[in-house]
């Protein structure tokens, strides 16, 4: 399945259904009072977290999404029906936003129903404007309408450990080692296109969530590369794991790399910098000498940073 991670739709909740202006009509009672009943409320939206989901491509195509209208309030005192709730199911994760001002409006990052927007109230039928001075009210109240606009639909994907690392690094040969996720992986830049994710069980420990997002290069704060489309999805993750390349191939050296990383991740994001970090060395099996990897590694515990 095609990897979609934002989209706008449309969301519009129910408007609510018109009061109404009736009169009793019965056999040897002429002039009976009012009776107009009230209309129904209109349908609420809500965003439901759906853990079994990971992709917003479904709603890539179904970009108008409206909840049902409350019907009119007929005579007799008939109460119109409620319009049906809209649920709109979205992956763990899932930020919605105003398109226009960028003001979020709720995160989903539980398995649970959350409002988006509530219906209109029904307007009240003319039997409710009955009063000692006025028997005969001829006025009811319209619905009101629901709420109506385009929002933008951002996914983060949830993770326990982000790996950040130059196109190559080896991030998926290493998630895939240690989980049962199965990136495509190649010896040329950008072979992952899309985040991955891969649940770690190691021993009697808790399991673990480990993304893998495409390479960062100089730039990506600013979308060069794959740029910040990809940054937002460490930005849930409880930690940070920076690989480095040291077999000596890469197009920079790796105490370069590191410099690179973290000022793309603070230029980002200054919060991604207060996470909790380690740095891993890869490709250990093309070096020959470990003299200056060992300097680098000093170098990096010397300024706060753990080493593997």
């Amino acid at each position: 399945m095609k990897f979609v991670d934002s989209v706008k739709i449309h969301v519009h909740s129910g408007n609510g259904g018109g009061g109404c202006t009736a009169f009793r009509r019965e056999k040897y009672i002429p002039h009976g009072g009012p009776n107009g009943g009230d209309g129904g409320k209109g349908g609420d939206v809500f965003m439901f977290g759906d853990s079994g989901k990971n992709t917003l491509l479904d709603l890539s195509f179904q970009q108008h999404q409206h909840a049902e209208h409350g019907l009119s309030g007929g005579g007799s005192d008939k109460h119109g029906r409620n319009g049906i709730d809209l649920h709109i199911r979205v992956p763990l994760g899932t930020v919605v936003k105003d398109i226009e001002t960028g003001k979020v409006f709720l995160e989903v990052v539980e398995e649970k129903d959350y409002l988006l927007f509530a219906g209109g109230r029904g307007g009240r039928g003319n039997a409710r404007f009955k009063t000692s001075t006025n028997r005969s009210p001829e006025y009811h109240q319209p619905g009101e309408p629901g709420h109506e606009c385009w929002v933008r639909l951002e996914l983060k994907l949830m993770a326990d450990v982000g790996l950040v690392g130059f196109p190559n690094a080896g991030k998926s040969t290493l998630i895939s080692s240690v989980s049962q996720a199965h990136p495509k992986i190649a010896d040329y830049p950008f072979t992952t296109l899309v985040p991955q994710l891969g649940v770690v069980k190691l021993n009697n420990l808790d399991p673990f969530v480990i993304a893998d997002i495409p390479g960062i290069i100089a730039g990506a704060h600013d979308g060069r590369g794959l740029g910040d489309q990809f940054l937002r999805h460490i930005e849930r993750t409880a930690s940070l794991l920076l690989l480095l390349d040291v077999s000596g191939f890469s197009e920079n050296p790796p105490q370069e790399e590191y410099q690179i990383l973290i000022e793309e991740l603070e230029l980002f994001s200054p919060k991604l910098l207060e996470k909790s970090r380690a740095v891993a060395f890869t490709k250990l099996d093309s070096v020959s000498d470990f003299e200056p990897l060992d300097k680098l590694q000093q170098h990096l515990e010397a300024s706060g940073e753990t080493v593997f």
